[in-house]
């Protein structure tokens, strides 16, 4: 009974549609991906704080998960497994690492373990995204070691021992930048010529930078702060308009000024490239701006009763053409709102797979022996109005439009390019790489997100 006095009262952060999710297809591995190669940097080992955080976190699942049989697992047996190898970790990392398994075992975007922050945040100095089926290296920052040694267009084989894809890429991102950052990390990559080697890439670790307990927090440090989540507003033409929208954390205010905006052209050309989602109340209000009738999105299934999603349209909706960019980054809403959009035959989706990270969760925050942990946890599946889900699946583009090695490695945007071709604009694919450049976080962001995307 002492422990379960121990336990701090839990902070529960809601968001729906959550945007900051991880899909962590393999959980046997998450001890072997990152070795404990940081030790002047781990977390002090407390085995009894350690097993009060198991208790927790399998506790949040097994009261708010909407699915209370849990997909029909074990999950007594897998909690005594995991409780026995906690017993004989050796390291923080290793303990956090067992728990992230278990909850991982859901097979679940948007369940995941959030460990015990730490005094430093680090930053690889590379951004890679999956394109098809491959990943790539998208950037290099400046005047990092990762520069010298990746470039742009660079496909990546491996990443410590891990053979890299579609499917575990947010799951070695989760590793790296969360559960057990790496002081150096080995990969493999094959270069736009086809040659193959091996390099390896030390982070800047940067001091006092605190790990939040919760997705909501992550966000609002890392990205709600920073311009870049702000809509961006182009006019490719008197009737064409391009709307950049990096996160659905944007008000009824924000959207207002996007449709007075959007109702002056013929088209618009709106991209959800890297959109990670957010909150439902932002989902519904952009899709009412672009539809003139009632639009059921789905069924909400939650552990106690099942609910309808739906759309009012906006009284001063835009009619004219839609297009809609997505690509592997597009998570949660961002695919929500695509989807509709396909379902509804209400304008034309362009662009790469989206993500298939599409479930709605509550984040659970906890306070333990000094030390704070949380738990993200799916309390809401959707079935889309077709009857089936995006989870794991994704939506797929009306015209799939991929760039190349080469295309990334000299900042063409193909998909934009043929985006405005269809709304009778001409853009060359190195005058859409040109309209949004890339831009680095200054500082880094709040332990590392910026590194995910």
């Amino acid at each position: 009974m002492k422990r379960k006095a121990e336990i701090g009262g839990a902070v529960r952060v809601s968001a729906l549609i959550l945007s900051a999710c991880l899909s962590i297809i393999l959980a046997t591995a998450f001890i072997g991906l990152a070795a404990d190669n940081v030790p002047a940097q781990n977390i002090a080992f407390k085995r009894e704080q350690a097993d009060i955080i198991l208790e927790q976190a399998a506790h949040d699942v097994e009261k708010h998960y909407f699915d209370p049989n849990l997909h029909g697992l074990d999950w007594a047996a897998k909690l005594a497994e995991t409780k026995g190898k906690i017993a004989n970790a050796t390291s923080s990392n290793l303990a956090f690492a067992n728990i992230a398994a278990l909850i991982d075992s859901l097979d679940d975007s948007h369940t995941f373990f959030i460990p015990p922050p730490r005094s430093f945040s680090f930053d690889y100095g590379w951004r890679m995204q999956a394109v098809g089926d491959k990943c790539f290296i998208t950037h290099a920052r400046p005047q990092a070691d990762a520069s010298t040694k990746l470039q742009a267009g660079d496909e990546i084989l491996q990443v410590n021992d891990y053979k890299l894809s579609r499917l575990n890429l947010y799951r070695v991102l989760y590793v790296l930048n969360v559960l057990r950052p790496q002081s150096k990390v080995d990969v493999s990559i094959r270069s736009g010529a086809g040659d193959i080697r091996q390099v390896e890439i030390s982070p800047k670790i940067f001091p006092g930078q605190l790990i939040r307990p919760g997705v909501a927090d992550l966000r609002m440090l890392g990205e709600l702060s920073d311009k870049r989540a702000r809509p961006r507003l182009v006019a490719l033409s008197d009737d064409v308009l391009l709307v950049r929208i990096p996160t659905f954390w944007i008000n009824e205010d924000g959207v207002n000024k996007i449709l007075d905006r959007a109702r002056k052209f013929k088209s618009v050309i709106l991209d959800l490239r890297g959109n990670g989602g957010g909150p439902q109340d932002s989902l519904r209000s952009l899709l009412g701006a672009f539809f003139d009738h009632d639009v059921k999105i789905g069924d909400e299934q939650t552990r106690k009763s099942t609910k309808i999603l739906s759309v009012k349209p906006d009284r001063h909706s835009f009619s004219g053409t839609l297009i809609v960019l997505v690509d592997s980054w597009s998570r949660s809403a961002a695919e929500i709102f695509a989807r509709a959009v396909q379902l509804e035959k209400r304008g034309i989706i362009l662009g790469d797979r989206t993500a298939g990270m599409v479930m709605g969760a509550e984040v659970y925050s906890h306070a333990s022996l000094d030390s704070v942990f949380g738990v993200s946890v799916t309390v809401a599946d959707l079935i889309m109005s077709d009857g089936k889900r995006l989870e794991h699946v994704g939506v797929f583009p009306d015209q799939v439009i991929l760039p190349t090695a080469e295309d990334l490695a000299n900042e063409r945007d193909p998909v934009l390019a043929r985006a405005a071709a269809d709304v009778g604009f001409k853009l060359s694919p190195t005058e859409a790489g040109r309209l949004f450049p890339y831009e680095w976080e200054v500082p880094p962001s709040i332990a590392g997100v910026g590194s995910w995307f």
